[in-house]
């Protein structure tokens, strides 16, 4: 029998007081992901259960959050910070022994890809829902491209293998408006 989530947006007040650990438990309390973690038990079967999918999907939410440039990261963090552990739903008996291989991890994120659309359709699922809530969401978009660092290569011609990012062939930038020099009387 699924579990049907319902979702609630909350303040950004009540959020700013919580703590690193709250915060990602309200990720995992508001995020709609039954039907992946069902799908993703599809997929499994009655293979090897090690590291179940419920902890091993709540490690990866908690590496996006914390901001943790790769997995390797993500996995001395995980080593490290038991509270972290136990609230990802690894058997805290085990302590480190809990904490998924890298091995484990690819195989993971390989299932995960096979379920892009899923994905897709959650995240999609909670910007309409921002949408009903906040009639003035994504009016307005700024970025600084400085914050905004680009880890690939140039383009190349060999076949993929899931270890890079392919996605990124060019870059633009440009320059509208006034300069603040300019405004002041500085050329």
């Amino acid at each position: 029998m699924a579990i049907i989530q319902q979702i609630e947006l909350f303040s950004w007040k009540d959020v700013e007081n919580l703590g690193d650990l709250e915060k990602l438990k309200l990720v995992f309390e508001r995020l709609p992901d039954e039907y992946l973690m069902i799908q993703l038990k599809k997929l499994r079967g009655k293979g090897r259960n090690k590291y179940p999918i419920r902890p091993m999907w709540n490690s990866i939410l908690a590496g996006i959050v914390y901001q943790h440039c790769s997995i390797e990261s993500l996995r001395r963090e995980l080593q490290r910070n038991a509270q972290l552990r136990e609230l990802c739903g690894f058997d805290v008996f085990q302590g480190n022994l809990a904490v998924p291989s890298s091995l484990a991890y690819s195989r993971f994120l390989k299932s995960l890809f096979k379920h892009e659309n899923e994905i897709d359709t959650m995240f999609s699922d909670l910007i309409d829902q921002a949408y009903k809530t906040l009639p003035d969401f994504g009016k307005n978009l700024d970025i600084d491209s400085k914050a905004i660092s680009s880890l690939a290569n140039r383009l190349s011609s060999k076949p993929t293998d899931g270890r890079r990012d392919t996605d990124a062939n060019f870059g633009k930038k440009t320059y509208r408006g006034v300069l603040m020099m300019e405004q002041n009387g500085k050329r």
